[in-house]
């Protein structure tokens, strides 16, 4: 099963693998990527990453992204009709696409953009970390799986797999009311967007 998903920060108005391990079963890959945007105010660098960021949605772009796919391996054995679920092996695929700023700034547009940006990857990363935390409830869950009289294991896999989107469809909702917060009348996404553009 590969489950692919997208968040956004999006603006108001070289790729790298990283590989580590979220738990026991479940393996952790990482990808970032960034493309390039130039400006000599915060404004024009708001502008750059509005025409060049990352598509979100069909018509606009968004200041940075994070996304996902994930694969399933399950080890079964049965013994006598009875099949038991041995371990979920759980691989998530992360990627992250950011800004980065190649024009020459003054000393304190770059201060303004270094305290953007850091903004922008806690976002990010706050997704990522509610994927990974995803990805380690999805094997609790379905840790101990067994079913009688299921000597081709169809019954265990199947209970499997509703579980696991069972606990997708809840990550996935507190993914988005991430996202609600941050991108509140006067939330996070709006303070960074005016920091950088020097209004407060």
């Amino acid at each position: 099963m590969r489950l692919a998903v997208l968040t956004s920060l999006v603006a108001i108005g070289a790729l790298c693998g990283v590989a580590s391990a979220a738990s026991a079963g479940t393996k952790v890959l990482v990808k970032t990527r960034t493309y390039d945007i130039t400006g000599t105010t915060g404004a024009a660098l708001i502008e750059a990453m509005d025409r060049k960021g990352p598509k979100h949605g069909f018509m606009t772009h968004a200041i940075a992204q994070t996304g996902y796919t994930s694969d399933w391996d399950f080890d079964t054995s049965q013994d006598n009709g009875v099949c038991r679920l041995r371990r979920a092996n759980g691989t998530i695929n992360l990627f992250y696409i950011y800004p980065h700023a190649t024009s020459a700034t003054t000393p304190a547009l770059q201060k303004r953009w270094k305290r953007f940006f850091a903004g922008v990857r806690a976002h990010e990363e706050t997704h990522g970390r509610i994927a990974r935390e995803m990805m380690r409830a999805s094997e609790r869950s379905v840790r101990g799986l067994q079913f009688a009289d299921d000597p081709r294991c169809n019954k265990t896999r199947r209970e499997a797999w509703r579980r696991i989107g069972a606990t997708y469809a809840a990550y996935e909702a507190k993914q988005n009311a991430f996202d609600a917060r941050q991108h509140s009348a006067g939330g996070h996404v709006e303070h960074l967007i005016a920091a950088l553009v020097g209004r407060n």
